[in-house]
């Protein structure tokens, strides 16, 4: 019992000393646990008489009182140490912008978002999706399309061919989409309305031209068709297109080796301070070819003039995006600027509808 005092100011010290709550739970349990020193001393009390069971246990106890209150009192520090460490670990500062979600952050590129807003809109008048390989034969690209020998744009200086084979004959990267027509055409019977989107390519480059680009052609084959439904689908797309009430659009004569007549079709329109707003204005800007299907290209794909007609047309992707986003450079659609894309693209979930709206 003389060891008391000494007992107490070691059990102090390294209740004063636990670093944590596991090093105080080891002190608490070598002290008052089952086989600790001071339940020790109180299972000698038994031994004892009473009036030393008294006035021994009456110390112990005192002891073990104030054993218990330290540590109380340090679990308490300990405690409120570890919350404040924890929470200057999960410091969130809430004047940092929130940052955006991944589907918030990444864009659709205006291309791919033009492409499916012209595949919607053709969708809603009854078309489907046609699509060919990039690589093509000379026979689809330029014969069965109505190209003579010797025409210019069968020359290097248009169109990328590959080497020759054996046989003479070369492959050639597609200069238009139209193959997918005759594609289109020598594989299913008329009636035919189908959109034929995808990559061109030709030997050009500049601010307004790029060697590989996206154009979308439309095709309509049936007994009676004719050029009045021909402008009546270009006038209702440019409407929906371009998100106008009315606009206005003129037709000129042109010539082109797979249609007859051939026309080129303006649009009505006005600048202003660099910007062109469509349905408004005295100015013309021309965005596509189009015409009746030239009965040689029926024949060389196996339909009967004398029983069907048909109308074709034809726009580039790029021009059309250009024109309603103003988009300044036709370069900017393959430089893969984040920068820029953030600014031209768009939301992943804003998928156009007609309903809905088409770029909203």
């Amino acid at each position: 019992m003389s060891d008391l005092a000494t007992l107490e100011t070691s059990i102090l010290d390294q209740i004063a000393a636990a670093g944590d709550e596991a090093a105080l739970e080891a002190v608490r349990v070598a002290a008052l646990g089952k086989k600790g020193s001071i339940s020790a001393l109180l299972a000698t009390l038994g031994k004892m008489s009473p009036d030393e069971r008294k006035t021994e246990g009456a110390k112990i106890n005192l002891t073990k009182d104030a054993v218990t209150r330290a540590l109380a009192a340090r679990r308490d520090v300990l405690k409120s140490a570890a919350l404040d460490a924890r929470l200057a670990s999960e410091t969130i500062d809430v004047t940092l912008p929130l940052r955006d979600a991944p589907v918030e952050a990444g864009r659709i590129h205006p291309l791919s978002q033009v492409w499916d807003e012209l595949t919607t809109i053709f969708a809603d008048m009854g078309f489907s999706v046609a699509e060919g390989p990039d690589i093509e034969t000379d026979d689809y690209n330029f014969t069965k399309l109505n190209f003579p020998e010797g025409h210019p744009a069968r020359e290097m200086h248009d169109t990328f061919f590959f080497h020759p084979k054996e046989d003479g004959s070369r492959m050639l990267l597609r200069t238009h989409t139209s193959p997918v027509q005759v594609r289109t055409m020598l594989s299913q019977k008329p009636p035919i309305r189908v959109i034929c989107p995808g990559r061109t390519y030709r030997i050009d480059s500049d601010a307004t031209h790029t060697p590989q680009f996206h154009q979308v052609e439309g095709l309509v084959i049936d007994k009676t068709s004719h050029l009045g439904h021909l402008k009546w689908i270009l006038h209702e797309f440019c409407k929906a297109f371009f998100e106008v009430d009315h606009i206005n659009m003129r037709f000129r004569p042109s010539f082109f080796p797979f249609t007859e007549p051939s026309l080129e079709v303006d649009i009505q329109c006005r600048r202003d301070k660099g910007e062109i707003r469509f349905g408004e204005g005295e100015d013309w800007l021309e965005i596509l070819g189009c015409g009746m299907v030239h009965p040689n290209v029926l024949r060389a794909c196996g339909i009967d003039p004398d029983e069907y007609q048909g109308f074709a047309w034809g726009m580039g992707i790029d021009r059309i995006a250009m024109l309603k986003y103003g988009i300044a450079d036709l370069r900017q659609l393959f430089d893969s600027d984040v920068r820029w894309l953030s600014h031209y693209g768009f939301k992943p979930l804003d998928i156009p509808s007609i309903a809905g709206g088409l770029s909203t």
